[in-house]
């Protein structure tokens, strides 16, 4: 069975190895050493100011909302993974959809401004599949609305953009760690900002509010053990490998598949990809229902990343029209692509959508 991605697992010495560790000190959570090792080396390797390693990509957003104070309007993108949207919910916020560029599959900056009301207080936009979005024409936008900019930023680890990591930029970014990303602790998550008043705020939140015997604010139990630290030190010096298989991969996907000339997201210039995911686009419904049965009976599952269009989720009272989003998310295939899998399972899986 081939499925549209699978967890790499270090050698069992290396994680076992950070295991002795925990087992030395009897220290599994609330901050332990290997988590401050792995937030110092994270914080280093992304070149940001404040890193704060999370239980989850989730729960990194909805502290987001929270330590930024929404409570209003929310513009976001319809096409990402449902985490974006239900965390807007999660907080008693209004997520108003925006629809995406045809061409990075990100949120439409240029449609941005005609949803501004009074009641808008922030921007979420998803880096969709690892690619960056408009980040300056987004930050133009922020900056002359006086609105707060959060990236969803959880498929880009590894995404370099004008030099700077790509979750770097807006006035906070999230990250997600869980098993089925390229780099991985197992589960996890982190946020980043470059705000100092931001980063106490998030320490607190992240911490149910209190330092030791000290009570400040509210807060949740946002941490993440040293269990899942140890894989993140067993992975990180990984990830330029990680990102160089999945590059020769890329390839070989466009050359078995250049005769459908199926549509692609671009990836915009001044970037230096992470290729987290291989999507593609058929013509219609149909075509896509008919390849993924075949590739079924092959034992092969690809996945539909997105779907459904967030703003016709059946929880979500949106009346917001996103018709390119609405097109995509039902012809949309995300193929195979992970560390391990064989350029004969490309050949295969290649040959199968050809045929079908």
């Amino acid at each position: 069975m081939i499925n549209v991605t699978k967890t790499y697992l270090p050698p069992i010495e290396e994680y076992t190895d950070y295991l002795k560790k925990i087992w030395e000190t009897n220290w599994v959570t609330n901050g332990g050493p290997l988590v401050t090792e792995l937030e110092a080396k994270l914080k280093k390797e992304l070149d940001v100011k404040h890193f704060f390693f999370t239980s989850n990509g989730t729960i990194a957003l909805q502290i987001a909302i929270k330590v930024l104070g929404l409570k209003k309007e929310i513009i976001t993108t319809p096409f990402s993974y449902v985490a974006t949207t239900t965390s807007i919910l999660w907080e008693n916020c209004n997520p108003i959809f925006v629809d995406i560029d045809p061409e990075t599959f990100c949120i439409n900056a240029s449609l941005i401004e005609e949803k501004i009301t009074t009641d808008t207080e922030a921007i979420l936009a998803t880096h969709v599949y690892g690619i960056p979005c408009a980040i300056e024409e987004i930050e133009r936008i922020a900056k002359k609305h006086n609105l707060y900019v959060i990236y969803d930023a959880a498929h880009a680890f590894g995404t370099i953009y004008k030099n700077k990591s790509l979750a770097s930029y807006g006035d906070i970014s999230t990250l997600s760690f869980h098993a089925t990303k390229l780099y991985h602790t197992i589960e996890g998550g982190a946020i980043i900002t470059n705000d100092d008043k931001l980063a106490k705020k998030i320490d607190l939140y992240r911490s149910f509010g209190h330092l030791g015997d000290e009570y400040f604010t509210i807060g949740i139990n946002g941490k993440n053990s040293e269990f899942h630290a140890a894989m993140g030190l067993c992975l990180l010096g990984k990830v330029p490998g990680f990102i160089e298989r999945r590059k020769q991969l890329f390839g070989e996907y466009d050359k078995e598949l250049q005769k459908l000339n199926l549509l692609r997201p671009c990836v915009q210039d001044k970037t230096l990809y992470n290729y987290a995911y291989y999507p593609v686009v058929f013509k219609d419904e149909e075509t896509l229902v008919r390849v993924k049965a075949a590739l079924a009976k092959s034992d092969i599952f690809p996945r539909m990343y997105f779907h459904p269009s967030l703003n016709k989720l059946p929880y979500v009272s949106s009346k917001d029209a996103c018709p390119v989003s609405e097109s995509y998310a039902k012809r949309t295939l995300c193929l195979p692509m992970f560390y391990e899998l064989a350029s004969t399972d490309i050949v295969r899986i290649a040959n199968i959508i050809v045929d079908a």
